[in-house]
Order: structure tokens, then C-alpha cells, then sequence
């Protein structure tokens, strides 16, 4: 019974010492939350808007880079960015082609939090142009893994077809300290074989919310 004991107490502390190791979330407050509903593009560079699918959008884009900077922000340890993306028409993935690797990044003051391709391709047992995302590019995984939905019309080549625009819903948290914040949001889009490159593919953001965490 005495060795019992010892071996049920010795357990507990072991599972308490566990817990009291893990992170806990002690405050989030969010500092930015735009769904550009309301025409708002302040502190964004290079920002401009379009209706797509009824709902005005930050966009569209191709070959470019869009910066949100944000200051004053509270104390802090840890920062979360959620960004619900569009990308529309035939974007190609992975392949090394006329039409491809097309590339998307997000990176956070100067830090490359992403860097990854997106197929909005069929995928066929014979031909499937993959994508990296949810990874960093170089994966493969089929067009459009992870997508919120993939029923919406193109924009330009395709705008009159459904399954041309796929909607992901981003979230990246990294550490962070600092009162100021850099986020860009970029592409690296590469269509050789046409003569309007950005009616071939390109993107938008339909919103943007960033949080400061405290977490110890």
C-alpha cells in the first residue's frame, strides 16, 4: 500500500508540474479589425478597393505589395494577424513554367512568416498543378488544401465561372515586443504566356485583424 502511495503522489506531481509549465494566455486586445466595409485604408500603402462578389475588398494585386504599419501598441510579448485572402482566376502552384511557381508572402516587420504557392487549378490523376500552402513553398499539395471556399466566381479570365476564386483564412502568431508593426502582404505572380497578366490571376483581401498577445 505504502509503494502505491508514493507511485499516486509522485504521479501527481509530476502532472501538476506539467501544467504549471504551459503558456497561458493572460490578455488579447485587438488593435486593427477591417473588413473594408467601410472604405477605410488607413495606415495602408498602397491600398485601393473593388466590389468582388458583392462585398468591397483591399485589392486586386498582381506583382505587388501592400504595407500596413501600426503604432502605439499596448505592452505586449506576441502578435496574431488573421487574414481572409482571395485568390482569383488560374493561379498555377508549384510548376516551373511559362506559368509559374506563382508565389504569395506575408512577412511581419521584415520577417518572412510566409513564402508559398496556390493552385486554383482541377486537379486530375493526370495533371495537377499543386500548391505549397498550408506550407512554405517548396510542398505539394493539392490546389486549394485548406481553402474556406472554393465556389466563387473568377474575377477577370474566369469571372463568369464559379470555382475561380478560393478564399483562405490566414493566421500567423509570432513573438513580438515592439510599440510598431510592419506587415506586408506581396506576390510574385508569373503568367509569360499571356497578354494580360493581371486579368490572368491575381488577389485580394476581403479582412484584415491583427491582436496583441500577452502570454506567459
Amino acid at each position: 500500500m505504502n509503494h502505491i502511495s508514493l507511485k499516486s503522489i509522485f504521479l501527481f506531481f509530476l502532472v501538476l508540474s506539467s501544467f504549471s509549465c504551459e503558456n497561458v494566455l493572460e490578455e488579447e486586445i485587438v488593435i486593427y479589425n477591417n473588413d473594408f466595409s467601410t472604405a477605410d485604408l488607413n495606415s495602408i500603402e498602397n491600398g485601393r478597393l473593388f466590389v468582388f462578389n458583392g462585398d468591397t475588398v483591399l485589392g486586386y494585386y498582381n506583382d505587388e505589395e501592400v504595407l500596413l504599419n501600426l503604432a502605439s501598441l499596448p505592452k505586449h510579448n506576441t502578435i496574431k494577424v488573421t487574414i481572409d485572402l482571395l485568390l482569383h482566376d488560374s493561379w498555377d502552384g508549384n510548376p516551373e513554367n511559362v506559368g509559374g511557381p506563382d508565389y504569395w508572402y506575408l512577412e511581419l516587420d521584415g520577417q518572412s512568416v510566409l513564402h508559398t504557392t496556390f493552385s486554383n487549378s482541377p486537379c486530375e490523376s493526370t495533371y495537377c498543378l499543386y500548391q505549397s500552402y498550408p506550407a512554405n513553398y517548396p510542398r505539394f499539395n493539392e490546389p486549394k488544401t485548406e481553402a474556406l471556399r472554393t465556389d466563387l466566381p473568377g474575377r477577370c479570365q474566369y469571372k463568369n465561372s464559379n470555382g475561380w476564386t478560393s478564399l483562405y483564412r490566414i493566421t500567423k502568431i509570432i513573438s513580438h515586443k515592439s510599440n510598431q508593426l510592419s506587415i506586408t502582404l506581396g506576390d510574385d505572380l508569373k503568367q509569360e504566356n499571356t497578354p494580360e497578366p493581371i486579368c490572368d490571376e491575381s488577389w485580394s483581401v476581403s479582412s484584415i485583424q491583427v491582436s496583441t498577445l500577452t502570454i506567459n
